[in-house]
């Protein structure tokens, strides 16, 4: 090669390695692919994704925000591994939109450890909104407490997940902090260290153990029997304990639990009255599992849900009473002690599902024979059923822009 083009060549090569030097980074969020998708899922501990459609004004005006808001999660996450804002062009990737449901636009949703959440992200559409998510999001879910008599204190209406290990560097802890930081919204997670819990589990052998809310539930302690070093097992299990066949419906999670669709069998009671929530929930969990496909099992503050309650004509004298909201109708149990006679609660169910419920409120209990139907029956004035209230807390239509399909 001759001097001049050596020369010339590493003229060349200076002025790239310049020009990459002087680029700025890629900002903004991850554009994710089918290419790229499942390796940023399984190499983060946390993605949050905006999935999105280039048509939709209200995607248009989200984007820049989020992208903002990703520059700003990096300076604060910049270690590999932690956190990825990404988004989703659903148009050209759809593929992927159908492979995590998303049926409006935008969407954002929070994949940990690989795993979607159920719970999508809803709040304000900020900078500084998403920034504070993250970092929330990111705070260790796991509380230690340094002797066992510190657990005697721990809240009685909230179920527990407690961790007995030799050591923080052990494998197995890190499993169970990553199924805390999955269920960190269902669940309380304590842990203990060393000499302080070494009385309650062999040495080199951690134990996990279930302890239930037992203030509002008749449900008792349980150890987790599977691999400790099994996260998809663990994850299971845990998921299992915290989130319970019967829930209890708050203001904040009245949207998520409305967005499933299926209708609401509710106990209003009284905010003190924690007896008649433990045996709603145990007749429930003997009786009714059968109908956790077709059916949420809540419990509500009859104080907070105050409205509904007027709606059915009651007010917090006539507490506790049952009710379901179809989310068309709401309709009530005649009498909240006949639950405890087997079968009531399923019939009132299946009194549902076949309609009889609807045309009781209208013309009345059934007879054994088909009544005659007058003239004086057609021109008596229609009545409906007190109206859903629950469905209005359900997300707003205009919050989103439909499927094109849907335009």
């Amino acid at each position: 090669m001759s001097e001049i083009h050596r020369r010339t060549l590493f003229l060349l090569q200076s002025v790239l390695v310049l020009w990459l030097n002087v680029q700025p980074a890629e900002s903004g969020a991850v554009q994710l692919k089918s290419d790229n998708l499942d390796m940023t899922l399984a190499s983060n501990e946390l993605v949050f994704i905006n999935f999105y459609a280039e048509w939709c004004r209200f995607s248009n005006i989200l984007q820049p925000i989020f992208d903002e808001a990703a520059d700003e999660v990096h300076k604060q996450f910049p270690d590999a591994g932690k956190v990825v804002m990404g988004k989703v062009d659903c148009d050209k990737e759809n593929s992927v939109a159908t492979r995590f449901h998303i049926t409006k636009y935008p969407t954002l949703k929070v994949i940990r450890n690989g795993q979607p959440m159920k719970r999508e992200y809803r709040g304000q559409r900020s900078v500084e909104a998403f920034t504070e998510f993250i970092r929330k999001q990111m705070e260790d879910p796991i509380k230690e407490f340094k002797t066992l008599k510190d657990l005697e204190h721990l809240d009685s209406k909230k179920r527990i997940i407690i961790g007995y290990f030799d050591r923080r560097d052990m494998p197995e802890y890190n499993i169970f902090r990553r199924v805390a930081t999955n269920m960190k919204e269902d669940c309380q997670f304590h842990v203990g260290f060393g000499d302080s819990v070494a009385q309650m589990h062999p040495p080199g052998n951690p134990i996990v153990v279930f302890r239930p809310d037992v203030a509002v539930s008749n449900e008792n302690d349980e150890t987790y029997t599977g691999k400790m070093n099994s996260f998809d097992e663990m994850n299971i299990w845990v998921q299992e304990k915290c989130v319970p066949l019967v829930r209890e419906i708050t203001f904040e999670n009245a949207e998520e639990l409305t967005e499933e669709g299926l209708p609401f069998l509710i106990l209003f009671h009284a905010t003190d009255d924690t007896d008649i929530i433990k045996d709603f929930k145990t007749i429930v969990e003997t009786q009714l599992i059968s109908e956790k496909q077709n059916v949420n099992f809540l419990v509500a503050d009859g104080k907070r849900f105050a409205h509904p309650l007027h709606h059915l004509g009651k007010s917090q004298s006539d507490l506790p009473l049952i009710a379901i909201d179809s989310f068309r109708h709401m309709y009530l149990f005649d009498n909240v002690k006949d639950m405890y006679i087997p079968g009531k609660l399923k019939e009132f169910l299946n009194d549902l599902y076949s309609g009889k419920l609807h045309r009781e409120f209208h013309y009345g209990p059934e007879k054994d024979t088909t009544p005659e139907i007058t003239s004086n029956d057609i021109n008596k004035k229609s009545t409906q059923p007190p109206e859903s209230t629950f469905k209005k807390l359900a997300p707003s239509k205009n919050r989103y822009t439909l499927l094109r399909d849907e335009l």
